[in-house]
């Protein structure tokens, strides 16, 4: 069961929210090039925060690496971070864009 500890609930992670924006909300945000740079911006500081973190040579978070795939980069990151990173910041900013969106709709009834 390698893997399953933490890929997993990384991977259905990244789907749920991906479905919520293509099946529920379809706010757009994926097509908007303001999204991707700001996941690159986000994805830039968890390297140097995350690597620093998880870095084999010292590392302050030790993972189970029976629970992960076993992939680590840049700087010992496991992979999986990425996909939790990418999960939460998105459902962040999706949350975001459907109060806008909600605010707007209702500004424009009165």
């Amino acid at each position: 069961m390698t893997g399953l500890g933490y890929t997993l609930p990384a991977v259905l992670a990244v789907i749920l929210v991906c479905a919520w924006e293509f099946k529920v909300l379809r706010t757009g945000l994926f097509r908007r090039p303001a999204y991707w740079i700001s996941m690159v911006i986000v994805f830039g500081f968890q390297i140097l925060v995350d690597g620093w973190l998880t870095k084999l040579s010292a590392p302050i978070v030790i993972y189970n690496e029976n629970h992960t795939i076993g992939i680590r980069f840049p700087f010992d990151i496991p992979v999986e971070d990425f996909l939790f990173g990418f999960a939460l910041v998105t459902a962040v900013l999706l949350l975001w864009e459907q109060q806008r969106l909600r605010a707007r709709a209702t500004e424009e009834a009165t």
